[in-house]
């Protein structure tokens, strides 16, 4: 759709904050008012609070993604990447997946590309390291794992059974502890169908450079998160990091070294490193400098939200932090969406614009199956609580925030009949590769060799 004819509103990612925005501009808008068009390189968002669930088999991996297309049938889906931006002639250059380059006009436009792993120039952890921000990634540690209980279980090689029964889980925030909560649980159940492996037999690792783990929710549930994944076996060094692990020979600062078949990062978040090529103003780490209206500063027809943007927290602010901001989270993130939504319609109509302010409701964290720890803010009041109850309020916060009827669902059916079933512990790891058994099977076979003539021997004379 051309912009002559209506204008564009251009949302730059299709995460959480780009789903919900476009929606909540779609249904603001009257009919033919403006073109909303998506641009993301994947055909789908995911939802990232599930992802340890994912890779534990507690929900089918595609339960926890929303296809684009389908939530937002009215606007342009484009899978692609945008690489610039032309904020004087309101241009940007799309990447298609295949094909070359070409320009989009926009006349507004809205930054939600997210998050990336954040990480460090660590000998081994390109080579080694396994991340926990895509559904990819957590079926691939599903696998993984899973293809390291295969391999001890049919080696008598002690020394590789050791190191593919070593896990170690670099990060100790949200996603450190429940990916490491969840993954333990599966390997434990697991182990019930291996005759030659036990839990026992299994080393889980936890690392963190600060002096506690999950601090969203607080010290003291911080620390019974802590004695509890002890409790289950879980070894955890605080107040260290790991220097290297090429190879899987994992060498953390305090001494401790290590040969591990599965390294996983979770060690935090950094914006995407795509925003440095846009021209828009950046805060000291990365994010998009923004106004409280969610707008960005300098200009009057782009927005942003999420984990990309540095929004201020009024909240914050007025009870005397002048410097509080915005944590990276999915509570901020649904709710800026909507906030930004409602701008931009303000803001094309020459309505005034609607700041963004919030008072965090607390957190909640699971642990595994039946565990986990949860804060909930009440006014002045702070209800904590821990184990199995805390672990319904973290899947029903969840599950009720997970996007469209159609997903919440399907991801209830999933829990209801792990409820009657027994998990999952099969490993699909030939997915990865799923062409390499019919190309063995297509390709030519070798040329026999070729027989080699007998030496003809002369005669004798008589």
């Amino acid at each position: 759709m051309s912009t002559t004819e209506r204008p564009r509103i251009l949302v730059v990612g299709g995460g959480y904050v780009g789903l919900y925005a476009a929606r909540r501009i779609q249904k603001k808008m009257r009919y033919g008012e403006a073109t909303v068009t998506v641009v993301d390189p994947r055909s789908y968002m995911t939802y990232q609070p599930f992802l340890p669930e994912a890779a534990a088999g507690s929900i089918s991996p595609r339960h926890v993604v929303v296809p684009l297309r389908r939530v937002l049938p009215k606007a342009e889906v484009l899978t692609g990447r945008v690489t610039t931006i032309d904020q004087d002639r309101k241009v940007a250059t799309v990447a298609p997946l295949v094909g070359e380059a070409y320009e989009l006009p926009f006349d507004y436009l809205v930054i939600a590309l997210g998050a990336v792993s954040r990480t460090f120039p660590i000998p081994g952890l390109a080579e080694q390291g396994i991340g926990m921000k895509g559904v990819e990634e957590a079926i691939g540690l599903r696998n993984h794992v899973l293809e390291q209980l295969d391999k001890a279980d049919s080696t008598t090689d002690e020394e590789i059974r050791r190191k593919a029964l070593t896990f170690v889980f670099v990060g100790g925030g949200f996603a450190g502890a429940e990916t490491i909560g969840e993954v333990e649980d599966m390997a434990r159940d697991a182990a019930k169908y291996y005759k030659t492996v036990s839990r026992e037999d299994m080393r889980f690792i936890l690392v963190d450079a600060a002096d506690k783990i999950l601090p969203e929710v607080g010290p003291k549930l911080g620390k019974y998160g802590k004695e509890h994944l002890e409790s289950r076996g879980v070894e955890v060094y605080l107040s260290t990091s790991m220097d290297s692990c090429v190879d899987g020979h994992v060498v953390l600062k305090n001494g401790l070294e290590v040969d591990a078949g599965t390294i996983v990062w979770t060690a935090g978040v950094k914006p995407n490193p795509a925003l440095a090529r846009f021209g828009l103003p950046l805060g000291p780490r990365g994010h998009v400098d923004t106004e409280p209206t969610l707008q960005v500063k300098g200009t009057d027809y782009i927005w942003a939200a999420g984990d990309n943007a540095q929004v201020p927290d009024l909240v914050g602010r007025k009870a005397g932090n002048e410097n509080a901001w915005c944590p990276p989270n999915a509570q901020h993130a649904l709710r800026q969406a909507k906030v930004l939504g409602d701008n931009v319609i303000s803001g094309m109509r020459g309505f005034p614009q609607k700041e963004y302010s919030h008072a965090n409701k607390g957190a909640v964290a699971g642990l595994g199956l039946h565990k986990g720890v949860a804060m909930i803010v009440m006014g002045k009041f702070k209800i904590k609580l821990k184990g199995r109850l805390a672990w319904y309020m973290h899947r029903g916060y969840h599950g009720l925030a997970m996007p469209t009827w159609n997903r919440k669902i399907r991801i209830f059916a999933d829990w209801t009949l792990g409820m009657f079933l027994k998990r999952e512990v099969v490993s699909l790891g030939a997915i990865e590769s799923p062409r390499e058994e019919f190309y063995e099977a297509a390709k030519p076979a070798p040329a026999p060799a070729a027989k080699a003539e007998p030496k003809k021997t002369e005669a004798k004379a008589s």
